[in-house]
């Protein structure tokens, strides 16, 4: 690893505000990291007060004041905020605001390039995510890294082949745990995909100094095939298509370095959606990767096409059993998977059997199926593909309908920031991995923007950003390494394991499943986890609001 690269990228990933944990209550919430010069701009205060100042922080004047509106009461989190909008101050610097009444935030910053280190460290994530080989970075002073790990993965005992070793090392990391995936992977490389389509200018140019593949890529596609190519090795070896659900051990492991789990690792039974998700992407991998190599579109598109050929004649949905297993199941039936699947091929191969089956399946597609995307329900990424696409092929009055759902959808979660005191776009709902679908609206309000480009849409998306990074009712960041008392503790075996206070950088954690229950412990996995589908979707937002003009 070139070390120079490292170090430099180190100093600039500290000055994106990385605050350690403490007990200062900052009494104004604000996006603790910062805004581009043209994005919204709400602080919320937790104390009473009719005003606020923006003040500089280099020289300690006063730049701006203005009036707040409220107070507003929030049921859920049992708290009232004053809200400042300043969006209108847009002259770069670094500053903090404090109020009448007394309060005061954390420094941020004002610059248009805000976003770019965030994104570059939460990608770096996924990186340090990799398994079957050694990896490390430097972060604030520490060294995270450890040996090869995983290196026998992994056994055909529950497939139905034999009891012998499939080479399937590589890969990520799934969450918090070792396990690998392919439903979550799927989705989760369906969603950097589509960040690619939609800002690759700006990610060909992100430097995440990763080794090289076998041909020349952007850092950005280079880290994607490391996932790929694993992906690659769950197509069942008997060249039927079918696809294996995962690969773990029986059990999880405890927290120790990935290297020091040494439990035998298995490839489980094939389920259709693991199929087809597989296919998907597959077909995404063929068309993103043609203008750097040939032979590997080649080699995707042909595993992409044997799969779908293979659910062609299968129309039954294979779901994944757990039985002796008690990692984490994904199970998921699969009709969303498959409209995915055949929207992808059609994008990648023009073939019209492929375009005739997307539109059958999505003929009956409403709203609920665009607002929910993640692992488990499949269908916006199909139908975002869809209508992004220009092709004329497409029918015309199903074109309209979906376009017509998406902006409902979206102008759905605006009325919901809109009523949620820190801009929140889930208002009141919380769950298992609530943050990563926060980030994940972005991609719906980016999508319906395109067709409709309501400035909404955008200030939305910024609102949930700064909702991640501290203007929120803890007055915290959500992500390791970056912003205001953020993480310390987070689910995550080689943060527990490695000797190092300070958690690997630059990871979502998931979220409270009320509005106040997130505690940063390292047990708590309900709330406090990491998971590969939750940072894909925030890797999406950074690239957006990096890329998203006036």
């Amino acid at each position: 690893m070139n070390k120079s690269i490292v170090c430099f990228l180190c100093f600039l990933l500290v000055i994106c505000n990385c605050v350690p944990a403490g007990d200062t209550d900052w009494e104004i919430r604000v996006n603790s990291v910062g805004y581009r010069t043209v994005q919204s701009k709400l602080a919320v205060m937790v104390k009473p007060c009719d005003s606020y100042s923006i003040v500089n922080s280099d020289d300690n004047s006063v730049v701006y004041s203005g009036g707040v509106t409220g107070p507003e009461y929030q049921k859920d989190i049992n708290q009232q905020g004053w809200i400042a909008d300043f969006s209108e101050y847009a002259i770069p610097g670094r500053y903090y605001i404090t109020a009448k009444g007394g309060g005061r935030s954390v420094d941020f910053t004002i610059a248009d390039d805000v976003y770019q280190q965030p994104l570059t460290t939460a990608m770096r994530g996924f990186y340090l995510w990799r398994c079957g080989c050694a990896v490390s970075g430097e972060y604030n002073g520490n060294i995270y890294s450890h040996a090869p790990c995983h290196m026998s993965d992994g056994w055909l005992d529950y497939t139905g082949l034999s009891k012998k070793r499939h080479d399937a090392c590589g890969g990520w990391h799934d969450a918090g745990d070792y396990g690998k995936y392919v439903v979550n992977a799927c989705f989760t490389i369906g969603v950097l995909f589509n960040a690619w389509d939609h800002f690759g200018d700006k990610l060909s140019d992100l430097k995440l100094d990763v080794p090289e593949a076998e041909f020349v890529c952007p850092d950005y596609l280079n880290e994607l095939k490391w996932e790929l190519d694993w992906l690659l090795t769950m197509q069942y070896p008997d060249d039927s298509g079918r696809v294996s659900h995962k690969l773990t051990a029986l059990n999880f492991s405890g927290f120790v370095m990935p290297e020091a789990d040494l439990q035998k690792r298995y490839l489980t039974e094939w389920s259709s959606a693991a199929t087809a998700d597989f296919a998907a992407v597959m077909a995404m991998a063929a068309r993103i990767y043609k203008p750097f190599s040939t032979e590997y579109s080649a080699k995707c598109l042909k595993a992409a096409e044997l799969s779908y050929n293979y659910l062609k004649a299968y129309t039954e949905d294979k779901l994944f059993v757990q039985g002796e297993f008690s990692t984490g199941g994904y199970e998921t039936s699969d009709w969303d998977d498959r409209l995915w699947m055949a929207a992808e091929l059609w994008r990648t191969t023009r073939e019209k059997q492929y375009l005739v089956d997307f539109e059958k399946r999505a003929a009956y597609l409403g709203r609920a199926h665009i607002d929910a995307c993640g692992w488990g329900q499949l269908s916006a990424l199909g139908i975002i593909s869809y209508l992004l696409d220009e092709s004329s092929c497409k029918n015309a009055d199903l074109t309209n309908r979906l376009w017509h759902e998406m902006v409902a959808v979206a102008d759905g979660i605006v009325k919901t920031a809109d009523n949620d005191i820190y801009g929140r776009g889930l208002g009141g709902k919380y769950y298992w991995g609530c943050n990563g679908t926060i980030a994940g609206q972005v991609l719906l309000l980016w999508t319906a923007y395109q067709h409709q480009p309501n400035s909404k849409y955008r200030s939305t998306a910024e609102d949930n950003i700064s909702n991640l990074l501290g203007n929120n009712q803890y007055g915290r960041s959500y992500i390791t390494g970056i912003g205001i008392n953020p993480p310390m503790h987070p689910h995550d075996r080689r943060s527990g394991a490695d000797g190092i206070n300070a958690p690997w950088p630059g990871y979502l954690v998931g979220g409270g499943h009320t509005a106040t229950d997130w505690i940063d412990q390292q047990g708590d996995y309900r709330t406090n986890e990491i998971a590969i589908n939750w940072q894909g979707p925030l890797v999406y937002a950074f690239a957006a609001l990096d890329s998203w003009d006036k």
